[in-house]
């Protein structure tokens, strides 16, 4: 699934193509994916602005003209695909049959300015909500999250108060998304190991001195994941279609056997299963 870097680099794809333009047209081909559409989707997209475009969490948001806010996750395999329309394409960028959708594109959005926006989601895990936005922190999907990760609130006194006597290993506390917002398996571990905990420590006897580091790790790694473009793993690509490149530069995540990567360290990385997902960690310099 994609993770916060993925998603914010598919906002700021789309961001200069959909931010000012109206939504001419809209088609929704199937009643629904994850969930079912909202009643009468077409109808409300249709003729509406999008006046921003924003991310919370692994959520996009496109707030319309209408007053309502057009609610967007990705799920497993969910693309946001981008065609121009009008030939002219970047070397390399991703071309897409405007006048042929295929059997996973399920919502097309032409926009004002010519271009069509394609949601494609071949294991329809995604999911498209409309919200009034005025009161969109109380969606049922918005409401329970916690801070996002690069924002001011969540700071190493944050992070201190929610760890406090949480019994539960750190790795686990983190892809709680009531606690930090949009961090998933792989930014995880690689922020675990570049502040060097165990991801089977408990996140209750993590001292503030270690949660001091862990808080710019993530920061840090969160970061430049956005700058590479996110990880391409199985289905993720940006919205031009182009694949992001952060898996070249993974320390810990799925290089199981491998040696560490911290300067001086002599440990290997080591897979371990954590509530059945994959934990990567060196076995010497994460205590």
């Amino acid at each position: 699934m994609p993770e916060l870097p993925e998603v914010e680099t598919v906002r700021r794809g789309l961001d200069p193509v959909m931010t000012g333009q109206r939504i001419e047209v809209a088609e929704v081909r199937r009643p629904d994916l994850r969930w079912p559409f909202p009643k009468s989707m077409a109808a409300r997209l249709m003729g509406a602005q999008v006046t921003a475009l924003r991310r919370r969490s692994k959520y996009i948001l496109a707030d319309l003209g209408t007053g309502e806010t057009l609610i967007i996750h990705l799920g497993m395999s969910g693309r946001m695909l981008i065609d121009p329309g009008d030939g002219a394409r970047a070397p390399g960028s991703f071309h897409h049959a405007a006048e042929t959708p295929g059997k996973h594109d399920h919502v097309i959005l032409d926009m004002s300015g010519g271009t069509r926006i394609t949601f494609n989601d071949a294991r329809r895990f995604g999911a498209m909500d409309l919200h009034p936005t005025a009161t969109l922190d109380d969606h049922w999907l918005l409401s329970k999250l916690g801070p996002e990760p690069l924002g001011n609130v969540f700071s190493a006194p944050y992070l201190m108060g929610r760890f406090k006597d949480r019994h539960t290993p750190v790795k686990s506390a983190l892809l709680d998304q009531r606690i930090v917002a949009g961090l998933g398996n792989i930014y995880v571990s690689e922020a675990l190991w570049r502040a060097k905990i165990h991801p089977r420590r408990l996140a209750g006897k993590i001292s503030a001195q270690r949660i001091a580091t862990l808080v710019p790790a993530i920061r840090d790694v969160l970061t430049e994941a956005i700058t590479a473009g996110g990880s391409s793993l199985r289905d993720y690509r940006q919205a031009d279609g182009e694949l992001g490149y952060f898996q070249h530069s993974f320390a810990v995540y799925d290089r199981a056997d491998q040696p560490c990567r911290h300067p001086g360290c002599t440990g290997t990385i080591l897979r371990i299963v954590q509530s059945g997902r994959s934990t990567f960690h060196c076995n010497m310099c994460q205590r």
